[in-house]
């Protein structure tokens, strides 16, 4: 986990972002979804935590992304049946959530050469598919407020450093087929939730 660490950090300070995301050669698949599975968690954390002073349960008593979109949180577990919630909450409950599922060893193993549930990749699909809710909240409700932070180059980097990571097919965004790692095998997020920022998805995509 630390060497691959190493090499998204390497890859990513040369700005080469196809670099970044793609599986090192010889590397253990479920192993670099692990790895970027953390590192994606903590960017949304600390991209999140700089706008919790702004986005309150007065100013977003819904989790949404824009009008269209709204989202209610259940774990499964101790939530069964999906509530409605403020974006505040919402993200309190996710982050908390993601944080369970990457101490648990028996899905994140921490030991060298411990398997991987056979389940693991619809765990971080779960992962990702609600990361993703978090940026179309930000872009939808708080981009003046990034704007005016001067953060948004920050924002874009980390959010097309994701989606590249986890659309790595045109063939999702329905565009021709170009394939970085086989969509097929690796799509993370499906096609419907991404609707909420389709126009910005495509326009990263595109390029590549």
């Amino acid at each position: 986990g630390a060497q691959l660490k190493k090499h998204i950090d390497a890859t990513l300070g040369s700005g080469n972002l196809r670099e970044a995301v793609r599986l090192p050669p010889g590397e253990d698949l479920n192993e670099w979804l692990a790895v970027n599975t953390v590192d994606f968690f903590n960017q949304v954390n600390l991209l999140y935590g700089t706008l919790t002073e702004f986005c309150t349960p007065e100013n977003c008593p819904t989790m949404t992304a824009g009008p269209k979109y709204e989202y209610r949180w259940a774990d499964g577990v101790q939530i069964k049946k999906p509530i409605e919630v403020s974006a505040p909450k919402y993200v309190e409950y996710l982050m908390d959530w993601i944080e369970t599922q990457l101490d648990d060893e028996s899905i994140f193993p921490q030991k060298l050469g411990a398997p991987f549930p056979p389940n693991f990749k619809d765990v971080v699909k779960t992962i990702f598919k609600r990361l993703f809710r978090v940026y179309a909240h930000i872009y939808h409700s708080h981009f003046q407020k990034i704007v005016s932070l001067k953060e948004e180059a920050h924002l874009n980097t980390c959010f097309k450093h994701f989606i590249l990571f986890t659309c790595l097919s045109r063939k999702l965004l329905g565009l021709i087929e170009i394939v970085v790692l086989d969509v097929q095998e690796f799509g993370l997020i499906d096609k419907k939730e991404l609707a909420p920022l389709q126009e910005l998805i495509e326009s990263i995509i595109v390029p590549y």
